[in-house]
């Protein structure tokens, strides 16, 4: 039996104390008022998004916030094997969570909308949005259950697996989100993921479809998903296994991605199929298949790829950029990040 008083964890992510050169306008903006935080609400200067309905976001992110432990292994344990580990670190993540700091840094005025628990990897989760010029007001604290986390192994090969336990992210109210994204005034871009139920996603989605926002879900992890959700998606984002499993065709490079955006965009909607280093296709709303070349480069983690691509996305798609020309700047990002080069 582990003696858990033999850990002691210093809580604060790696993430923290770096600002990117794209971010430090986020970051300024949110130190000077523009963002209306608790601590930093500057009401004698700045009239608050919940005051005046005003966009004042360009990302407005409703998801998950996991504290990830990230363990470092020659390879992934098979069933009963005990594998010796080398390293273990803290990184702030859960996607949504991810997502929005990468959309900081890309530059977007970003808002959070979650739920951590009242422990200390919630503290952490708070802090490292804030840090990262996140306005993170609409986080809300829960007395009842413990922040979301998750346990990531790591191999030689930059490649891994994780088990998540959501806690608190399956406590979020549909109704509170959705009042959340009026409060902070809509923004052009919402984001979405499935790691929190399915009724908060149709609640924040509809509020951003009534104020004309375009709805961005990642879809991952892959579930079976509602029409009545799907109806509501103007850009659906995945990887190459979330394809297959949504759509029922094997996706195993660019040729096969390209058979299966017909039938995930169906009803018109715009999607993206990321393939790591077979690069990525996508079909606008023309429907015509595209793809972009994979950005070579040496590898030294694919963990929170997807999330940097897709919080980079949001942020090109909020400047109003073509979505091809979105996507080759967050394919850049996406291999800038699993390079172990700053994000920027």
């Amino acid at each position: 039996m582990c003696d858990n008083k033999k850990w002691n964890f210093q809580f604060s992510c790696d993430l923290n104390g770096i600002l990117y050169p794209n971010g430090i306008l986020a970051v300024a903006r949110y130190l000077s008022g523009h963002y209306c935080g608790n601590e930093l609400d500057d009401s004698a200067n700045h009239e608050s998004p919940q005051m005046t309905g005003q966009k004042n976001f360009d990302v407005i992110v409703c998801g998950s916030l996991h504290l990830d432990i990230v363990v470092d292994a020659p390879h992934l344990p098979r069933l009963d094997e005990t594998v010796p580990g080398s390293h273990w670190k803290k990184i702030c993540g859960g996607k949504g969570g991810n997502q929005a700091v990468m959309a900081a840094r890309a530059g977007a005025l970003c808002a959070m909308i979650g739920r951590v628990g009242a422990d200390d990897f919630g503290t952490t989760l708070l802090e490292n949005l804030r840090a990262n010029g996140v306005e993170s007001n609409a986080v809300l604290v829960d007395h009842q259950a413990g922040s979301g986390m998750s346990v990531a192994i790591l191999d030689r090969a930059g490649d891994y697996g994780a088990v998540i336990v959501s806690g608190s992210n399956l406590n979020l109210d549909p109704a509170g989100c959705a009042a959340a994204w009026d409060r902070h005034g809509g923004a052009p871009v919402l984001v979405l993921q499935n790691e929190i139920p399915e009724a908060v996603n149709i609640a924040a989605a509809a509020a951003a479809k009534r104020s004309g926002g375009q709805v961005v879900l990642n879809a991952a992890p892959a579930r079976a998903m509602s029409r009545e959700f799907l109806d509501l998606v103007d850009l659906l984002v995945v990887n190459r296994i979330e394809a297959e499993m949504l759509g029922g065709d094997s996706v195993s490079d660019a040729a096969s991605a390209m058979a299966s955006l017909p039938k995930l965009g169906l009803g018109g909607r715009q999607v993206v199929i990321t393939l790591g280093g077979h690069g990525l296709v996508f079909a606008g709303h023309d429907g015509k298949p595209q793809a972009i070349a994979p950005v070579k480069v040496t590898v030294k983690s694919t963990h929170g790829a997807g999330d940097c691509f897709v919080g980079t996305l949001a942020a090109q798609l909020a400047r109003n950029a073509d979505l091809a020309v979105a996507c080759a700047e967050a394919n850049r990002a996406a291999a800038r990040h699993v390079s172990g080069r700053p994000v920027a």
